[in-house]
């Protein structure tokens, strides 16, 4: 199961890869809050053993889209990735699932000393990292 949170599948380029489109979910949601309720959801019917969501960046939490953006947002979107990962990797765990998190490495601005990359949503999905 593809969980395109990009809205960037394209049916013609996937057939010319030769992906089996016939045994291929794909779901395009609007915001974080239900792409991470059908992969939770699709993992624990037992449905597919493979859910691949892409990509963390462009998770965007309903209260952003929404322009409820306020003090009280800050660090929402990691917040909202590990409630999601305690949740989603028993449910994965119980069902057999593999979960693939596709996402991006940043940089902080005017880190001289350390590591200056960051990847978004929290370290919550390095944590939960397994196989």
């Amino acid at each position: 199961m593809l969980v395109d949170v990009e809205h960037a599948f394209d049916l013609a380029y996937s057939k010319a890869l030769r992906v089996d489109i016939e045994n291929l979910i794909v779901c395009q949601p609007n915001n974080w809050e239900m792409a991470l309720e059908i992969a939770d959801r699709m993992c624990g019917s037992r449905v597919v053993d493979l859910i691949c969501i892409d990509s963390v960046p462009t998770l965007t939490p309903r209260a952003k889209i929404e322009g409820e953006i306020a003090m009280q947002q800050m660090g929402l979107q990691a917040r909202l990735m590990s409630q999601a990962l305690c949740k989603m990797s028993g449910n994965a765990s119980k069902a057999g699932c593999t979960l693939i998190f596709l996402n991006q490495i940043r940089y902080k601005i005017g880190v001289y000393y350390g590591n200056p990359e960051v990847t978004i949503g929290g370290i919550a999905l390095r944590f939960f990292a397994s196989v």
